[in-house]
């Protein structure tokens, strides 16, 4: 009987070792210093699937007019995704990049449903997607996490 305890326990001692070693763990340091640390940008693989984004396209992305509703994303989130000009528009600035690639992903699936953005977000490609994330990520903005407090 100890013989199988013992050997169950080592074989979830190892299990648990090869899962510690094959897992890449982030400094809070890491994370708060860069906000769009899961764009994919700087090396990370995107959760959403997604290539790595340029902030330099998404910037220019961003001032592009929808077909859809003629409005860009500045239009209605401010110059830098920090002055929605509206209380319920989001802001977009310092968010997580992969956040934001999932809501745009499902806005254009139309899993996700709102008047501007469904139609907005239907006809932008994965890198599209992937460019907004990042510029909007990299973007100085009053969102804050849990990062940092004691």
């Amino acid at each position: 009987m100890r013989t199988a305890f013992t050997s169950r326990l080592t074989f979830a001692l190892a299990a648990a070792l090869a899962l510690g070693a094959c897992t890449k763990l982030e400094s809070t340091d890491t994370a708060a210093a860069d906000p769009g640390h899961a764009s994919g940008e700087h090396g990370s693989a995107s959760s959403a699937g997604l290539p790595p984004g340029n902030i330099a396209a998404g910037e220019k992305k961003s001032q592009e007019k929808g077909k859809a509703t003629g409005q860009s994303c500045i239009d209605c989130h401010g110059a830098e995704g920090d002055k929605p000009i509206a209380a319920t528009y989001p802001h977009l600035a310092g968010q997580y990049a992969d956040y934001l690639a999932h809501a745009l992903q499902a806005y254009r699936a139309g899993d996700r449903q709102h008047a501007l953005m469904t139609p907005q977000a239907k006809d932008l490609s994965d890198q599209d997607i992937a460019n907004l994330a990042a510029y909007f990520s990299s973007r100085k903005g009053e969102l804050r996490d849990l990062h940092g407090l004691d």
